[in-house]
């Protein structure tokens, strides 16, 4: 008799778990989210600061680098990133020593999210400078 029990046990533990394996297999996946580039252009004073704006459709990695500083590339800039509300760019994180190739990289936890990238003198220009400034975000 216990061994008649045993083997109902065991088949019906079977059949639940045979078609729990098919619901599982069938959950649906969520896609990784698309890398967007975006490239930002302007002319940076003396003394001056240019801020562009950046708008992420999901969380994931942000990365803002600067890709030119004209054809005489001042010693150094101030580049910075943070998240905006409304006209205020609130600043998360900066480097007050960034030359070509230098960049800022941060993770946004947010499904959509508002950032802000800022290019500053930090007291080296003599003159104007144009620059060009790449961010990559999801």
């Amino acid at each position: 008799m216990r061994a008649i029990i045993l083997r109902a046990l065991v088949l019906s533990v079977a059949l639940v778990a045979a078609g729990c394996e098919g619901e599982i297999a069938n959950l649906p996946t969520t896609p990784d989210p698309v890398t967007v580039t975006e490239t930002f252009t302007g002319t940076l004073t003396v003394n001056g600061a240019q801020t562009h704006n950046v708008f992420t459709g999901a969380t994931g990695l942000v990365t803002a680098t600067i890709t030119s500083l004209g054809e005489s590339a001042p010693e150094k800039v101030g580049l910075s990133m943070g998240t905006l509300a409304g006209a205020t760019c609130t600043v998360v994180m900066h480097n007050d020593n960034a030359v070509v190739t230098s960049y800022l990289s941060g993770t946004v936890a947010t499904l959509a999210g508002s950032l802000c990238v800022r290019v500053f003198d930090v007291g080296k220009l003599t003159g104007p400078v144009d620059y060009t400034i790449t961010v990559s975000h999801p």
